[in-house]
């Protein structure tokens, strides 16, 4: 599976995947500390952290004031794919950051350029931190880690209560129950849908299809397997294709003036996010402050307790670091220490990936005053997170996502086809770019 043995090729496969050329891999093997580890260090030693989330150079303070041996200087860094790209080809250059924040879906594409150091032997004493869902997301089902979790984005169901209330409506606890209050919605009031499926948005689709078992990719010994169109997938695209069919729900894209306006304006009643919503909601819907509420998502068999992951990320150490044990342990201490973890969740405002952290959340966000329990419920439907393992080329994937999804609602066309595209496309740019595919 690395990079290593496939040599030139593997610098198409990221170019692709990153829409960006020139992002190859190559370099030292991730599990070998430099030599400079080795050499007794010369003063303090000093990490850069390329990172995206807001106020973490005060967060980082509180490292540097206890640590004067190791200190750590944040370079703010734009998020998304361009963050991946700039990593990829800084590490491919040889003067890489000593840390990067790493989205989970990027993680695997800094894995095949052997850009990310292998931290088990540093992180096997924070394992049981965090949930088995998140560090999957971490490990990519090898025996190697490659990053620590930092934060994470468990989905649930958000729901207008007053609206709900309105119109007679039980919050649904299976999808075939969704599907029912869907079409009672629109019989009430032919101006309101219960929800809208997005074309735009493959990260929410993945987390739906991980909630229902779907596994993407997966590794083989040195091989990949792909299977983007898997029984759970086709499930989900042909159960959301049947309601935007039949026209229960919506198909306006999420994030968009349209979709604001619906939110704001109470003609929109759900909306299957994750745990960062409130925030969206907050600025898009302000009208409707104090009128939403979460509950799990809806279960495929009733009883369940399962979700999936949409967004999120960790903390890799580059393997070209000369200071790869500094760089192991100011990561996990950011992500697993009380007062990093206080500060992470003040300061920067995220979901942090570590379960005492979750359970400990207090106050609920402002924009859900009407639900103190938010934290603690979040927290028990995190608990049934399960993800999948990402591949290298999931920016390919995630494009075939947008093109197929958008034709399917243009010409009326089947979601299983579309699903079936994504992983046609998927398998091609992994063989054109010369990966290894188990059959």
């Amino acid at each position: 599976m690395r990079a290593t043995r496939l040599g030139a090729a593997l610098a198409a496969a990221l170019a692709t995947t990153l829409t960006l050329a020139g992002c190859g891999g190559g370099g030292e093997p991730a599990g070998a500390p430099e030599a400079a580890e080795s050499q007794a260090p010369q003063g303090p030693v000093k990490l850069t952290y390329w990172t995206w989330a807001p106020n973490m150079d005060k967060i980082v303070d509180i490292w540097n004031k206890a640590n004067p041996d190791i200190q750590v200087t944040v370079s703010k860094q734009a998020g998304g794919d361009d963050a991946a790209a700039k990593f990829l080809t800084a590490a491919k250059a040889g003067n890489p950051p000593d840390l990067v924040q790493a989205e989970y879906q990027h993680l695997p594409s800094f894995v095949a350029a052997d850009a990310v150091a292998d931290l088990k032997a540093e992180t096997g004493a924070v394992k049981g931190e965090f949930g088995d869902g998140v560090w999957g997301l971490v490990t990519l089902g090898t025996e190697g880690v490659y990053a620590v979790p930092q934060d994470s984005g468990p989905m649930m169901l958000f729901y207008r209560q007053d609206l709900f209330d309105k119109y007679g409506i039980e919050v649904p606890k299976t999808w075939d129950e969704y599907a029912e209050a869907a079409r009672a919605v629109r019989e009430r009031d032919s101006g309101v849908h219960l929800g809208t499926f997005s074309s735009k948005d493959p990260g929410a689709f993945a987390g739906l299809a991980q909630q229902a078992g779907a596994r993407w990719w997966s590794i083989s010994g040195d091989a990949w397997k792909v299977d983007v169109a898997d029984a759970a997938t086709v499930k989900v695209a042909d159960y959301w294709g049947g309601l935007v069919k039949e026209g229960a729900i919506d198909d306006m894209p999420y994030f968009t003036p349209e979709w604001n306006k619906a939110l704001n304006d109470g003609k929109l009643l759900t909306w299957p996010s994750a745990v960062w919503a409130p925030g969206t909601l907050e600025s898009n819907a302000p009208k409707a402050k104090g009128k939403w509420a979460i509950a799990p998502l809806p279960q495929w068999t009733a009883g369940e307790n399962a979700t999936g992951f949409w967004g999120g990320s960790s903390v890799a150490v580059a393997a070209k670091s000369p200071h790869r044990a500094a760089a192991a342990r100011f990561v996990t201490w950011l992500n697993t220490d009380p007062e990093a973890l206080d500060a992470l969740v003040k300061q920067a405002a995220i979901y942090p990936a570590a379960t005492k952290a979750q359970s400990a959340l207090g106050e609920a966000p402002a924009y859900f005053g009407n639900q103190p329990d938010f934290w603690q419920q979040a927290a028990q439907y995190a608990a049934g997170a399960r993800g999948f393992t990402f591949g290298p080329n999931v920016g390919v994937t995630y494009n075939a996502f947008r093109d197929g999804f958008d034709k399917a609602l243009q010409d009326g066309s089947p979601f299983a086809d579309a699903v079936r595209g994504m992983h046609e496309a998927t398998v091609a740019d992994m063989r054109k770019s010369g990966f290894s595919l188990a059959s």
